[in-house]
């Protein structure tokens, strides 16, 4: 080979960091293709290539044995042994078979295998620099635009960044810089195809990892990341040493670091939120900037209840429901907001649906209870029946006592009779006619006097209960005794 020759494909390498190894087998592989070609051969060649001289030799492979059958891959012992006397049959022998010069033909094709060998090799050497990148963060320069596709030149390959990945705040105006985030390399039959993205939320994490170096070195550790290109994004971060405050590491000094990663994001908002064990602490934490009352957590479904005051739910809610959006994917939980009229009047109507509840519970019991009492009822009211004709039959003690004492009780009439039957005193005797005229008259005006009391002592023995009928009774009886004494009176 030529000076010039080594020393261009020296260049070549350099411009396309292609290692001389790799060169070298380029060279190998170009000068056995038109050794073929040229000479047509059909055994095992292979070129050593000396560098420093600027030299290609190339061996012909034949395998020894004692008895030729392809002269294109075997050779004769004894001819073998002529070129080397300590070959034995069997081994393989490397002959050099060097040209003196290459034909037009076979020029051209260790030309044609030369160009596409170090193509190859260059865009290997592409894919495997952007391969082992994925998810990092490349500084490039907007192209071109072809429809809603934007091709970033990010050095040796130009990135494709689809509309579907473009943040509606970045204007890719031609020449413009702008930071990238990797999401794939894929092997194409030209040069690998980079596809890049400005709206995913790995460029979140890149960017404070690039503005702050606590989260680079790992003190601070982002937990978690949400984003709305464009709009608004969370991050939730944690502290690994007790001196550390995570927020102010990457707030920064009057927000300096934190602008930074708004100014690369065209303006877009950005949240810092503090990163806890506690689910409750964590969904209130992460609903900034509005401040909650409180948080039910419900384990089983990944479940929060958030209430906050009535002056903070637009806030907490967000625009269209932006920021609790946002706080559902950053903590993981479905979260539902209510404010504190609505979730006393929630409790309300859980109280009253208990209750409603807790009813329908008692009422078979009620319901059982009033079947035994409707079948105790007629057994009841048998009961009652017999005791009211017993009390027919048989009246009560002390009525009958009371008719008893009415009878024996001596009506005036007969109280009179007994008067007039006894024998006068020896002092009546001495009274004169007229007292006993009187006396005589006496038992008719007993008689009409004691007629009205018979009368009213009969009604109150009948209607008056045996409490009142007893004194009437005893008056009754002392009546008699009276007139006695006013008979006695007019006698004297």
């Amino acid at each position: 080979m030529q000076v010039d020759f080594v020393q261009a494909l020296r260049d070549i390498g350099r411009e396309k960091d292609i290692p001389l190894e790799t060169l070298s087998e380029i060279i190998e592989a170009a000068l056995i293709s038109g050794y073929k070609k040229h000479f047509g051969a059909t055994c095992e060649i292979h070129v050593d290539i000396d560098w420093d001289n600027g030299t290609a030799t190339v061996f012909s492979r034949k395998q020894i044995i004692e008895h030729v059958e392809n002269p294109h891959t075997e050779m004769a012992l004894a001819e073998a042994r002529r070129l080397d006397p300590t070959v034995e049959e069997g081994e393989f022998l490397d002959i050099e078979v060097t040209p003196s010069e290459f034909g037009r033909i076979a020029a051209q094709t260790a030309k044609q295998v030369v160009a596409q060998r170090i193509r190859e090799a260059e865009r290997e050497i592409i894919f495997e620099a952007f391969n082992n990148r994925d998810g990092d963060v490349m500084t490039g320069v907007a192209q071109r635009r072809e429809g809603r596709t934007v091709f970033i030149d990010v050095g040796k390959v130009e990135a494709v960044l689809p509309g579907s990945e473009q943040s509606r705040l970045d204007s890719y105006r031609f020449g413009e810089r702008m930071k990238v985030y990797i999401l794939e390399v894929k092997r194409t039959t030209k040069t690998p195809r980079v596809l890049v993205s400005r709206s995913h939320p790995g460029l979140l994490r890149r960017l404070f990892e690039l503005e702050v170096p606590e989260v680079h070195e790992g003190i601070v550790e982002i937990k978690a990341q949400a984003r709305e290109a464009g709009a608004r994004s969370k991050v939730a971060v944690v502290s690994n040493q007790d001196n550390v405050d995570p927020v102010g590491a990457c707030v920064g000094h009057r927000g300096s670091r934190v602008q930074a990663v708004v100014d690369e994001l065209r303006g877009e908002k950005v949240d810092i939120v503090r990163w806890s064990d506690e689910a409750a602490k964590y969904v209130a934490s992460a609903l900034s900037p509005a401040k909650v009352s409180r948080v039910l957590i419900d384990e089983e479904t990944r479940a929060a209840t958030v209430i906050a005051p009535d002056n903070q739910l637009s806030l907490a809610i967000g625009r269209e429901g932006q920021n609790v959006r946002l706080a559902a994917r950053l903590t993981g939980w479905r979260i539902d907001i209510r404010s504190e009229a609505q979730m006393a009047e929630q409790e309300v109507a859980a109280a009253a649906a208990a209750a409603e509840a807790a009813a329908e519970e008692a009422a078979p019991e009620e319901a059982a209870a009033q079947e035994a009492a409707e079948e105790a009822a007629p057994q009841e009211a048998a009961e009652e029946v017999v005791a009211e004709e017993a009390a027919v039959e048989e009246p009560p003690a002390a009525e009958a006592a009371v008719e008893e004492a009415v009878e024996e009780a001596p009506t005036p009439e007969v109280a009179a009779e007994e008067a007039v039957e006894e024998p006068p005193t020896p002092e009546a005797a001495e009274e004169p006619p007229a007292a006993e005229v009187a006396e005589e008259a006496v038992p008719e005006e007993i008689a009409a006097e004691a007629a009205p009391e018979d009368i009213a002592l009969e009604e109150i023995t009948d209607q008056a209960p045996e409490q009142e009928v007893a004194p009437q009774v005893a008056a009754a009886e002392s009546a008699p005794s009276g007139q006695e004494s006013k008979q006695a009176q007019e006698e004297e």
